[in-house]
């Protein structure tokens, strides 16, 4: 939803590719509020796999994806702002296509940034659940390598977008760092959890 409708630096575009694709837009806020509800069940759920190896560790790494989650239920917010403004600009007061635009666009960029400073919160956990897999012994140390990996590329991500201020020239650079091992680890991990643990009844 994100990269098919948002023109980074056009106002008009974005607001254009939105209200022409408003379904595509409710599906993805769906999605997000899917992603919300589900972060809280998994975060319990490492912490019950993970606290036999070391209770505290398991706890901060629990405490840091509900610290995320709670960023992306906030930057949300944002996200249905949009919908408002786009669907009913007259009850927020608003006239004329040059504010709705300016307002769409700084709801959008409020919403990444929102989202931004989780996923950094959600890099920590990756990498404390690493650490955790390392020392389990209950599933290939491989596994807690690759996650501390996307935990960190979560982390430098944030850390050049705000430093860099030609982020824009190495945006995909750093994408495809957070992506591979993200999607390596984060599935594997899935699976895992999945296919051969129980949780304690």
């Amino acid at each position: 939803m994100r990269e098919n409708l948002i023109e980074s630096g056009d106002p008009a575009a974005t607001v254009a590719n939105i209200t022409g694709s408003i379904g595509l837009f409710r599906l993805g806020l769906i999605s997000f509020l899917v992603i919300f509800i589900l972060d809280v069940v998994i975060s319990w759920a490492l912490y019950v796999v993970f606290r036999e190896t070391n209770p505290d560790l398991s706890l901060a790494a629990a405490w840091f994806r509900l610290v995320y989650t709670a960023l992306l239920g906030v930057a949300l917010v944002s996200l249905f702002e949009v919908l408002e403004i786009l669907t009913q600009p007259a009850a927020l007061g608003l006239v004329g296509a040059d504010q709705i635009n300016a307002e769409t666009m700084m709801a959008l960029a409020s919403f990444e940034s929102m989202w931004r400073i989780g996923l950094t919160a959600f890099g920590i956990h990756l990498i404390l659940v690493g650490v955790l897999i390392r020392y389990s012994g209950v599933v290939s140390k491989m596994l807690g390598y690759i996650l501390m990996a996307a935990g960190m590329a979560y982390v430098f991500d944030t850390i050049a977008y705000g430093l860099l201020t030609d982020y824009q020239d190495v945006e995909a650079l750093f994408q495809a760092a957070v992506a591979l091992p993200s999607v390596v680890g984060e599935g594997w991990l899935g699976f895992w959890l999945l296919l051969t643990r129980k949780l304690p009844t």
